[in-house]
């Protein structure tokens, strides 16, 4: 059985490098080594928005910014923000009144062949195009992405 295929959202990045304490960061870091091999891949744009969470938000000079960046693009394959992504991301704005910026992510997703986008900036569970939204940080989780960090059911 082919594994789940996810995209990560800036937020979690973000999280993993410390913008938001120690606790988040270590949350973030466990959830990203618990994704099996091979399975998550980056909306270009997350790098971007990665760059100016830290240096606005984080207080990292652009230099230490963009090697966290640079670092991100290295560890994940990267998928391209195309003119069919920000098409599709500009129906989400106005279908979902979602923003620009998460729809651009969501689209890029849905477009890689993702089956859950892991982010905390949109609604827990929101599904389009066969994408559905998880959010690692809930209390409860969310089913998808709990199996997909378990493995396969034993039996």
């Amino acid at each position: 059985m082919t594994p789940v295929k996810v995209a990560i959202d800036t937020n979690v990045l973000a999280c993993a490098e410390g913008t938001n304490g120690a606790a988040m960061k270590d949350a973030a870091l466990s959830l990203l080594h618990g994704l099996p091999a091979g399975t998550a891949v980056l909306a270009a744009q997350t790098l971007g928005e990665l760059f100016n969470v830290l240096v606005r938000k984080g207080g990292r000079q652009p230099a230490a910014a963009r090697e966290a960046v640079q670092m991100w693009a290295d560890a994940y394959p990267v998928y391209p923000t195309s003119a069919g992504v920000i098409a599709r991301a500009t129906d989400q704005a106005v279908d979902h009144k979602l923003g620009i910026w998460e729809a651009v992510v969501l689209s890029a997703a849905a477009e890689a062949g993702c089956r859950l986008l892991i982010s905390e900036d949109l609604q827990n569970g929101f599904t389009w195009q066969g994408v559905t939204v998880a959010n690692p940080f809930t209390p409860d989780g969310h089913p998808l992405l709990k199996a997909l960090l378990t493995g396969p059911a034993e039996g």
